[in-house]
């Protein structure tokens, strides 16, 4: 029997964004099992208490772990506690913080970023020194942050060894190092290696760990991994209005993402299912992949005609109207089924050109 207060066809999948999933059956029954009875607020309750180990756990005794509701906040709390404002943040043009976070870096942060382009995504220690540089002079903001991405915009990852060669010239000019995680569980799946390979061993300081994107209801995290790189965090985090009154229900989310394998299960799905597209995608005549798929995102260019009809029977965005490239990013829910469904729609939409 149907459910008359459900709003939307379940069996419906796109292909727009992994934040377009629902959450995890796992991470749903952590939720319902910390609802009973009455814990303590604003992180003083055993739910968060747990949440730290775990993080620790994972990413070393030193990491300290502040829930907050979204990628955006956790980049903004994190920046704020790492810089002066004085003081700017350097960072690959194309990353989230610089396009698609409609500015609250610098109208709520207060922070100056000072891009640099970047044609795979990825930072390298000649791209940081086009911007670190004017140190002293009182009329340019001064370089403070190095913010990496990783897996970054364009789907591209940064391998343990070129994370620590960042960190270690960001260091040795006086910069610390941020990491946006909004998709690490992703990047460490694809490489194989232990989440902290790609932050506390490469030498970040503070990371914004996701967890919507990766099977959560809500909540995503910063984590300061170096304490000498922050002030206030957690004074930044309550003026920025991302304090949980009831944080045990984030935190409750995260230690089931993380106690087990579930962060790496979800991951590692939604890379294989972003292969298996690109793969019958580029099958496609006509079909171009346009950039290395390596983690759950596929880069593509579609004649403008095709991306019009394809968009009305999936959802999908497009990247860059003047080439006619376009995104499709898998998610921990998607299914053989639906690649297989959303490549022969791409198939017939590119045969009736």
């Amino acid at each position: 029997m149907t459910d008359a207060r459900r709003r939307h066809d379940p069996a419906v999948k796109g292909f727009a964004s992994d934040n377009y999933a629902g959450a995890h059956q796992e991470i749903l029954d952590a939720i319902a099992l910390a609802n009973e009875g009455h814990q303590v607020a604003y992180g003083e309750d055993a739910y968060t208490e747990a949440m730290r180990e775990v993080f620790q756990a994972h990413l070393g005794p030193d990491a300290q772990a502040y829930p907050v509701f979204n990628g955006t906040a956790a980049n903004v709390v994190g920046l704020r506690a790492m810089c002066a404002p004085w003081e700017a943040v350097i960072c690959a043009e194309s990353a989230h913080i610089n396009t698609d976070e409609g500015g609250a870096p610098e109208v709520t942060g207060g922070l100056k970023l000072l891009p640099v382009p970047a044609p795979d995504g990825r930072l390298t220690p000649e791209l940081i020194d086009r911007r670190a540089w004017g140190f002293g002079d009182v009329h340019r903001a001064q370089p403070k942050v190095v913010s990496l991405s990783n897996a970054t915009e364009l789907g591209t990852l940064y391998r343990p060894e070129q994370v620590r060669e960042v960190s270690e010239h960001a260091h040795r000019l006086g910069l610390t190092v941020h990491l946006d995680g909004a998709r690490i569980a992703n990047a460490a799946a694809a490489l194989g290696v232990p989440l902290r390979a790609l932050t506390t061993d490469a030498g970040v300081d503070v990371l914004s760990f996701g967890g919507t994107k990766n099977g959560l209801l809500y909540g995503e995290a910063v984590v300061v991994l170096n304490p000498e790189a922050v002030r206030g965090v957690e004074y930044i985090r309550k003026t920025g209005m991302q304090l949980p009154s009831k944080m045990r229900f984030v935190s409750a989310q995260f230690e089931a993402l993380l106690a087990g394998d579930l962060w790496l299960r979800n991951a590692r799905r939604s890379n294989e299912m972003a292969a298996r597209l690109a793969e019958a995608a580029a099958a496609v005549p006509g079909v171009r992949i346009a950039r290395p798929v390596e983690a759950n995102a596929v880069f593509a260019v579609l004649p403008p005609e095709v991306t019009e009809r394809l968009q009305k029977r999936f959802r999908f965005y497009t990247w860059d109207e003047s080439t006619g490239e376009v995104r499709w990013m898998c998610a921990f829910d998607t299914t053989e089924a639906d690649v297989d469904a959303f490549a022969a729609a791409i198939a017939e939409e590119m045969d009736g050109r």
